[in-house]
């Protein structure tokens, strides 16, 4: 065995991976300058070899990664490759291949290219020679030197260390403190030993000491029995008696009891009516605490009104004088506006036509004079050129120069009228805002009525809202004392039911109503109590017969019984009897026929689904007049028999009974646990409907008051948007009239165009005629006579146009003056004093305010009048309630007296 090739890479120096080989098998020597890695090449060997490196920190195996210039290498591994030709490893191959890798998180071992444990490695190492226990081995650098360097102690001490003695010494050290260790526990039984030797005694004397206590205590019996023999022949002998006196006295007895029962049930009822009357006195009380606080809030908005009303009522007159005044103004503007308007619309079609004349003459005078300085110029054009050619080169220079002023021309008039049309069409715009805008202000006092009108029927839905809660607010707080009192009476009633038990099924039996009341359980019905009714006559034979069974809890089935009874424990909530309805079979019973002896279940009034239930308690009982009677129908027909006063006798000839006080009767506590609890419950329903409805109406109410806000905020915005709407329309009104004179501006451009348009094309035309033309020295016959028409007709149109712009001009100085007029008198004095009426009536005039304040009043008046009312009767039910207390209680009195 020898290493054939090592693999280093990531480990100290050796970045990059290096592979070592040949290695002889025999010696091998590494030789180089310092810092060329022989000694890191040496750890490497020993990293896989040794045990020098095995508890390693972060730091440690941080210090064996390489750490060059450039970036730091994360893992490092160093791989060695034996020659195992010999076979000193055991794996039957030819070759070992041993790696460890190392990380700043780990340090992994691998056997031929698969991973393996530490300890499998150290294993593997021990079987091929390479001991733990004596690691030379590997002879590091310096260790020859310090060997020369040791005293004689130490040398001796190493060469046991490398002869493998040490191993014996440590053996025989751990067998030395293994021995001593066995001492130690041989003592400790010995001395545990000496003490159950110890107690043993003791217990022996204490067995000696029982026998004799059981000795005496078999005499203390014996007389104790003794004792209780004499004591019951004793009782024995006075129950005689006692029973005799009870049989010649029981007439009495009964009469007494019904008397006393009857009494104890006048009380009651006169305490249950005395608890009604209070709290109806209560609640009167409350009702007319808050009735008298509406009707002071009443009162004191009906004087606020009242004082509003007379203040404005006196303002009134000098309102109304001024509103005369100004409808009278308003009027007056309104027929100048339209006398004015019904004058221009006058003037306007013959202005129109004037100038449409005007605009014709003009045209046609230009294009007579245009004609006429055409043939002047051609006529002058004789005497400047001495040939055909010269004249051509001319005209076809002028022929140019005449289309470059065209089609400049013709640019800017389809500019022109680009710009007519989009004044036109921004004057048509304005024109619809405007009329928009004198609509928007002519129907500001009309929106204004109506924003009015909506926020009176808000507020009238706000306020019967209002008055639907105070009603509720009202019938809660009444609740709130009634379910008091309920929540009174039933724990009352529940403390009295719950001494009649022990405290586990109390406790049980509320359980069971809070887990089927959470867990919505449909089979769980009620105790056996809760279920029957039964007369008065019979309530003490019931009581008796059924015993405790009357709070054992009926339910459908095992099934339900199971869950209920696993939350009962584990919620540690008491103990309860269950009966499943499935689980039982009454068995058939032979009843007496006869008129002195009545099948007690009979005379129980409870629903058919729970006759197994009754069947079971009750169906083995008769009802009999007198003890005798029901002692001799036990007897004969194994039954159990109980007279109604609940003294019994059963198949077995045992007799029971006694006095049964009336006030604990169980039935009787029962029947107020379900009356109160079903009380308790329909207040309860109820209050929890109120507060829904509750909260329904202060929805409601917060939409409601959402809308009156809004609505609100629309008057704000209303009587806001007026003083804009006035300003944008004036703003409007002078951008219309800008644009209506910058429109005639551009129309007169146009028109100025259009005429320069048709003398260029003219004169162009009239170029290219006499280009067409034979050359001469003078006008032709037909032109000269031409020119004479022209300066005739000339002189005509002259005249003609003088006189229509002179009318023309005439129309538009009177047209100017009823514009003028329009725009900067009438049409603002309109303005102002629609702006005057509309402000008035849209930010709350007088007489909007003295109409909402009367109407405000009358409401204020009736609802005033309605709560005295309310309050009058209230006091005079109250007034009765109280007298009606004061007698019951006197009755009271003289009835415990």
């Amino acid at each position: 065995m020898y290493i054939k090739q090592i693999i280093i890479q990531g480990f100290k120096s050796y970045k990059d991976q290096t592979i070592i080989e040949p290695f002889s098998p025999k010696h091998n020597v590494i030789v180089g300058r310092n810092g060329s890695g022989k000694s890191n090449f040496f750890a490497a060997v020993r990293f896989v070899l040794s045990d020098d490196y095995t508890q390693m920190s972060r730091e440690h195996r941080q210090a064996l990664l390489h750490e060059g210039s450039g970036s730091a290498v994360m893992s490092a591994y160093v791989e060695i490759i034996f020659d195992n030709s010999d076979d000193r490893f055991p794996t039957g191959k030819p070759e070992l291949v041993l790696r460890r890798t190392i990380g700043l998180k780990k340090d992994e071992y691998s056997l031929d290219r698969k991973n393996a444990t530490k300890a499998d490695v150290m294993n593997l190492l021990e079987s091929a020679g390479f001991s733990r226990s004596n690691p030379y081995y590997i002879v590091p650098q310096g260790r020859v030197t310090a060997l020369t360097n040791m005293k004689d102690a130490e040398r001796l001490a190493l060469l046991k260390d490398v002869a493998g003695t040490q191993v014996y010494e440590a053996r025989r050290t751990e067998s030395l403190k293994i021995m001593h260790e066995t001492d130690n526990k041989r003592t400790n039984i010995d001395e545990f030993l000496v003490d159950i030797h110890q107690r043993l005694d003791e217990l022996e004397a204490e067995k000696e000491q029982l026998r004799v206590f059981q000795d005496k205590d078999r005499e203390r019996r014996c007389l104790l029995y003794a004792i209780d023999h004499r004591e019951q022949i004793g009782i024995q002998n006075e129950l005689d008696a006692i029973d005799e006196r009870r049989q010649t006295g029981v007439d009495g007895a009964d009469d007494d009891r019904e008397r006393f029962i009857q009494g104890e049930q006048e009380i009651a009822d006169l305490d249950a009516e005395i608890i009604e009357l209070k709290q109806q006195i209560g609640f009167l009380k409350v009702d007319r605490t808050q009735l008298e606080d509406e009707r002071r809030d009443t009162a004191r908005d009906k004087a606020k009104n009242e004082l509003e009303v007379k203040a404005l009522s006196e303002g009134q007159s000098a309102a109304q004088n001024a509103k005369a005044r100004h409808d009278n103004e308003l009027r007056e503007v309104q027929e100048n506006i339209r006398r004015r308007e019904k004058e221009l619309a006058q003037i306007m079609p013959e202005y129109n036509a004037k100038r449409e004349q005007e605009a014709n003459i003009k045209a046609q005078l230009l294009d007579a004079e245009g004609q006429r300085k055409r043939l002047y110029d051609k006529q002058g054009r004789t005497a400047h050129f001495k040939s055909k050619r010269e004249r051509d080169d001319w005209l076809r220079k002028e022929i140019d120069a005449v289309n470059m002023t065209l089609a400049t021309r013709k640019a800017i008039a389809m500019d022109t009228n680009e710009e007519i049309a989009e004044l036109q069409s921004e004057i048509k715009r304005l024109e619809s805002e405007v009329a928009e805008l004198r609509s928007n202000i002519d129907n500001q006092g009309e929106n204004s009525m109506n924003i009015a009108t909506e926020i009176q029927k808000a507020r009238d839905v706000r306020d019967q809202l209002s008055d639907q809660r105070k009603e509720l607010w009202r019938e809660e707080a009444k609740l709130d004392s009634v379910i008091m009192n309920a929540q009174q009476e039933l724990d009352k009633a529940e403390r009295f039911l719950s001494h009649m038990m022990d405290q586990n099924t109390s406790r049980g039996l509320a359980a069971v109503r809070r887990i089927k009341r959470q867990h919505d359980l449909d089979g769980v019905y009620g105790t056996l109590a809760e279920l029957f009714e039964v007369p008065d006559r019979y309530k003490t034979a019931v009581e008796v017969t059924a015993g405790n069974s009357l709070f054992h809890y009926v339910v459908d089935n095992e099934e339900t019984a199971t869950r209920v009874l696993n939350i009962l424990q584990r919620e540690k909530a008491g103990r309860v009897t269950f009966m499943p309805l499935n689980r039982l079979k009454p068995k058939p019973v032979n009843i007496p026929k006869a008129s002195d002896a009545v099948h007690m279940i009979t005379k129980l009034q409870y629903d058919p689904m729970y006759e197994n239930a009754f069947q079971h308690v009750f169906g083995k009982t008769i009802i009999c007049p007198n003890l005798q009677v029901a002692a001799q129908y036990a007897r004969s027909h194994a039954v159990s028999a109980i007279t109604p006063e609940g003294d019994r006798a059963d198949k077995k000839g045992a007799l029971t009974g006694g006095y049964h006080d009336p006030k604990s009767s169980r039935v009787d506590a029962v029947r107020k646990v379900v009356t109160a609890r079903e009380e308790f419950e329909t207040h309860k329903t109820r209050s929890s409907e109120i507060k829904r409805e509750i909260e329904q109406l202060d929805q409601q109410i917060t939409a409601a008051v959402g809308e009156l806000r809004k609505i609100d905020q629309k008057k704000q915005r209303l009587e806001g948007n007026y003083g804009t709407m006035r300003q944008e329309l004036r703003s409007k009104g002078d951008d219309l009239q800008s644009r209506k004179d910058a429109l005639e501006v551009k129309q007169r451009s146009a028109e100025k165009i259009e005429a320069d348009l048709r003398e260029l094309g003219e004169q162009q035309t009239s170029y290219e005629t006499e280009l067409a033309s034979d050359y001469k020295k003078a006008l032709t016959k037909d032109e000269e006579q031409q020119l004479e028409r022209l300066s005739s007709t000339v002189q005509d149109l002259r005249r003609q146009h003088s006189e229509l712009s002179a009318m023309r001009s005439e129309l538009e100085s009177r047209k100017s003056e009823i514009d003028v007029e329009l725009r900067e008198n009438l049409r603002p004095t309109f303005d102002q004093l629609t702006a005057q009426e509309n402000g008035s009536s849209g930010s709350g005039g007088s007489s909007s305010k003295l109409k909402e304040s009367q109407r405000s009043l009358k409401r204020i008046t009736q609802n005033m009048k309605r709560s005295s009312q309310s309050w009058r009767r209230i006091r005079s039910r109250s007034s009765s309630s109280s007298k009606t207390l004061l007698v019951l209680s006197r009755r009271i009195r003289g009835a415990w007296k």
